[in-house]
């Protein structure tokens, strides 16, 4: 259900500078993140999700490990946002103006946006993940964003991973029946009622002492973990339901 309430604004902390923006686009923000909150609230109760994993996690019943970090897409933010939501999970998100619509929404959903990227503030964004995990919690990285391109994944996961001594994986949800949004990372919005497959990689640990070579070769690894679990969840969404990939309750 979707209710915009004042209560609701100030139970979360203050989710950015108001400085940065003019009146103008601090209006746009603040319309587009309850647009996009409620249409993931309508929308994200109507979804069967099931999970798919490249190796079995822990517990067996997992929908998520932790402290893990993650890396997927950028356009699976919309059924990614309903799936994990309320547990704490940490996104790096863009300082940019578009970086701050998804950032509020995702807040909304008791998501922690952490600002940063590759662009603008990432040392600051990886150090405020890595505080994140030594907290116990997982974080996440939509690994291609703020603008792309497309399905490129960045090496942030990689440094995090070196740096906090914590392993890093890959997932996509899939949809079977969506919209497509005309937008550079070609949004995925489920259509109400539709089947969703979440594929996730296996865990990959880049050593603390890594040289640059072994960066490189991990930063590989991450790009073919994603462009996996993309097809494979593409190929099998429609299988949502059987007893191979049967639905999962989510609260």
């Amino acid at each position: 259900m979707c209710v915009i309430s004042s209560a609701a604004e100030s139970s979360r902390p203050p989710a950015h500078d108001p400085r940065r923006f003019s009146l103008r686009q601090r209006v746009s923000l603040w319309l587009v993140s309850w647009a996009s909150y409620c249409a993931i609230g309508l929308i994200g109760p109507t979804l069967r999700y099931a999970i798919s994993w490249e190796e079995p996690p822990a517990p067996p019943d997992a929908t998520y490990e932790k402290p893990v970090i993650y890396a997927f897409w950028h356009r699976a933010v919309f059924a990614s946002a309903w799936m994990w939501r309320k547990i704490g999970v940490a996104v790096m998100v863009s300082r940019s103006f578009d970086g701050e619509y998804i950032a509020r929404t995702i807040e909304k959903f008791g998501f922690v946006a952490v600002r940063g990227s590759s662009s603008r503030g990432g040392a600051q964004g990886l150090l405020g993940l890595r505080r994140q995990l030594e907290q116990g919690t997982s974080v996440a990285f939509t690994i291609d964003g703020p603008r792309g391109p497309k399905y490129v994944a960045k090496p942030g996961p990689v440094h995090l991973s070196r740096a906090a001594g914590l392993p890093m994986a890959a997932f996509y949800v899939a949809s079977d029946r969506a919209w497509v949004l005309k937008t550079w990372d070609a949004m995925v919005i489920p259509k109400p009622f539709s089947k969703a497959l979440v594929r996730v990689s296996a865990k990959m640990r880049v050593p603390e002492g890594a040289d640059d070579a072994q960066m490189k070769e991990f930063h590989g690894q991450l790009q073919a973990a994603l462009e996996r679990v993309t097809a494979f969840a593409e190929a099998n969404v429609a299988r949502v339901g059987s007893a191979e990939f049967p639905v999962v309750a989510r609260r």
